[in-house]
């Protein structure tokens, strides 16, 4: 007994030597954030640079997802990358009957489809537009709706671009870059 309490003498004055830690103060702020609205959706402008670009895209885009083969629309959402359960996902969204694709892209109406850009803040001086609209990304939002003229509904804001069973419309969501040699694009279907 004499030995082990012999033994816990520098460790007990270690201990008590050691000075007391205050508790990390944290780095983020300490009042909640405002809530923002979400950011508005408005057709992509007819003048946009960038507007041939996802034209383009499109097509391909709704050709792949039309022909319902695998082998054309997986290199469009990711290739290698897309994960197994977001390509049964998708498998689903084109045949299941309650998802908004089945009646959007194949419907024996006329399907109609619109490009849609976020709108930008009343803010923003023309040499800050300009800006944006000469950058090396961008992003759109692709919808498709069967029947009617193609006028409404569509989706106001990203978050109605969901494609939620009972939407009228389908959509996706094309990233493009023209970084480096050539330029490229990936859609995202949420």
């Amino acid at each position: 007994m004499r030995c082990s309490l012999f033994l816990l003498s520098p460790v007990a004055a270690f201990v008590l030597a050691a000075p007391t830690v205050a508790a990390p103060v944290s780095l983020l702020p300490a009042q909640p954030e405002t809530a923002q609205s979400p950011a508005r959706l408005a057709p992509l402008a007819a003048d946009s640079a960038w507007r041939p670009r996802f034209e383009a895209a499109a097509a391909e885009l709704t050709a792949a997802l039309q022909s319902r083969d695998e082998a054309r629309w997986v290199p469009m959402l990711g290739g290698a990358w897309l994960a197994a359960a977001d390509r049964d996902r998708v498998k689903n969204l084109l045949r299941d009957r309650n998802s908004p694709f089945l009646h959007a892209l194949f419907s024996k109406g006329f399907t109609h489809q619109a490009l849609f850009g976020w709108s930008a803040p009343a803010s923003l001086n023309a040499d800050e537009r300009a800006a944006i609209e000469a950058g090396q990304e961008a992003e759109a939002l692709l919808c498709w709706k069967a029947g009617g003229l193609g006028d409404g509904p569509w989706p106001a804001t990203a978050r109605e671009a969901d494609n939620r069973p009972g939407r009228p419309y389908a959509c996706a969501r094309i990233a493009y870059s023209i970084r480096g040699d050539t330029p490229t694009w990936r859609a995202f279907i949420e």
